[in-house]
This record gives C-alpha cells, sequence and structure tokens, in this order.
C-alpha cells in the first residue's frame, strides 16, 4: 500500500509540474508595467479562486498583442471591440464578460491650441496604433464625417503605441491631436500632463472591451474563471476603473462587425 501510494503521489507531482498556465492577455493601452501592476492583483485573484495557476501577459504595443491573440497566445484576455472581432474569426475567440458601460473615444488637444486645428490639413494626429477601436477607428470615423478631415491626411498620421503616449505627446507639442479613451484620460496620475490637455470631442457609444475565451480552452477553466471574474471584489474592479462586470454573448458585438465595414477605410 505504501508503494502504492507513492506512485500515486508521483503521479500527481508529475502531473502538476507539467500542467500549463492558464495565460491572460490584456491589451496595453497603457505601458506594460502600469498594466503589470493593476491587473498581476487580477491574475493572483483568479489563480486563488480557481485553484489553477493564471498568469498575467501583455506585449509592448496594441499591435503585437493583437498580432499575438490572432495567433492564439492566451488562453483567455481582455481585448478591444476590434480586436475581439477579428480574434473571433481566426481562433474563435469567444466574448462572456464585459463592463457594464459603453465605450467612447475622445480627442484631445492641449490647452491653448486654437480648435481650428481639429480639421487642419496640416495638422499632427498621434493615435495610439491602427487597430485601437475607440482611440483610433472610432475617433477618425468621427474626424472624417464630422469634421470633412481627409482619409489621405488621417493616413499620414502617427502611431505611438499606446493611450498614455498620444497624451504625453500633446502635452509636449509632438501632436496637435489625439486619440485617447475617457478612462485612460480619467487615469491619468500626471498632474501636470492631465492640467496641459483637455477633450475636445467624444465619439457614440459602442459595447467595451470583452473578456474573450479561445475556442479549445477546458470548459470547467472556463466556467471557473467566469465566475471569479463575475463575482471580482470591487476594490479590484476600482482599480480598473470598471464599475461592474457582466455576462454576454457575441451577438452584442454585432454593431461592431457592422460599423467595421465602414471604419476600413481609416484602420490603415
Amino acid at each position: 500500500m505504501k508503494y502504492i501510494l507513492s506512485a500515486l503521489s508521483l503521479c500527481y507531482l508529475t502531473t502538476s509540474l507539467l500542467q500549463a498556465d492558464i495565460i491572460m492577455g490584456v491589451v496595453p493601452q497603457q505601458s506594460p508595467l502600469k498594466l503589470l501592476k493593476v491587473w498581476k492583483p487580477v491574475a493572483d485573484h483568479l489563480s486563488k479562486k480557481t485553484g489553477e495557476k493564471v498568469t498575467f501577459k501583455t506585449e509592448k504595443s496594441i499591435e503585437k498583442f493583437a498580432q499575438a491573440l490572432y495567433n492564439g497566445a492566451y488562453d483567455f484576455a481582455y481585448v478591444n471591440p476590434h480586436q475581439y472581432i477579428i480574434a473571433h474569426q481566426k481562433q474563435g475567440y469567444l466574448a462572456k464578460i464585459r463592463a457594464e458601460k459603453n465605450i467612447r473615444g475622445i480627442l484631445v488637444m492641449k490647452y491653448g491650441t486654437d480648435i481650428k486645428k481639429l480639421k487642419d490639413k496640416n495638422a499632427r494626429y498621434l493615435f495610439p496604433s491602427p487597430t485601437a477601436f475607440a482611440a483610433t477607428l472610432l475617433t477618425k470615423y468621427d474626424l472624417i464625417q464630422r469634421y470633412n478631415v481627409s482619409i489621405e491626411t488621417l493616413n499620414n498620421a502617427h502611431y505611438v503605441n499606446s493611450h498614455d503616449s498620444v497624451y504625453k505627446g500633446i502635452s509636449r507639442g509632438v501632436g496637435d491631436v489625439g486619440g485617447g479613451i475617457e478612462r485612460t484620460f480619467r487615469n491619468i496620475s500626471d498632474s501636470k500632463l492631465k492640467n496641459d490637455i483637455h477633450i475636445v470631442h467624444v465619439t457614440p457609444a459602442y459595447p467595451s472591451h470583452p473578456f474573450v475565451f479561445k475556442a479549445d480552452m477546458n470548459e470547467r477553466h472556463k466556467e471557473a474563471i467566469g465566475d471569479a471574474l463575475l463575482n471580482i471584489p470591487k476594490s479590484l474592479l476600482n482599480t480598473l476603473s470598471i464599475k461592474k462586470l457582466k455576462k454576454i454573448n457575441h451577438s452584442e458585438y454585432d454593431s461592431v462587425q457592422a460599423l467595421m465595414l465602414k471604419l476600413q477605410i481609416t484602420s490603415k
């Protein structure tokens, strides 16, 4: 009996050692260091509640993150709506949970800059990445539709990897007009930076960033992580600037998919 128990213990230990971590990807709207600070406690909480090792992972830029997502690098991930539609098509990711509040893009300018610069053909536009949903695609669409900015002008826009880089670039005079979202603007911790820039336009609202789960992820893990997210402590939600999470399904993003057909001209 002693040898049987030892063999079983060894088998259990070997299985545990071979068991891969569950990788949670997070789109880098802010610097990886900032994301680590707020998302690592979330990963630790999910590990504790599910009994599985959940590991936080991100990339240096939104574009690199999107490429990893489309290659199936994450078991589940917090992604922007545009990325979700493509990830669903390429890897079968399914949206299960999102914040109750919708997302809107914003355009920011430095205080003292003439508002006419918003649609000046010589204006310097800054965006996080070509495929950032609200900060780039929605704001570009409004610049074209509402301010008659030419597609050619927007094709010369500069991409600076994150929302924080956009805000800093506008503050330092690197750009005249920048795209972001309300949440990352509210979360600017540098008081001087926040006092340097202001919001000059807000886009219509669309479904916010979802938590998406890879098609071949273990069903038990999906259910356990989903339950843990829906019951996550308010203190952790506050650090993410999310008030409440809710359960959703794929059809909620039909409006995003329809809009993407119109946004193709602005996604270059």
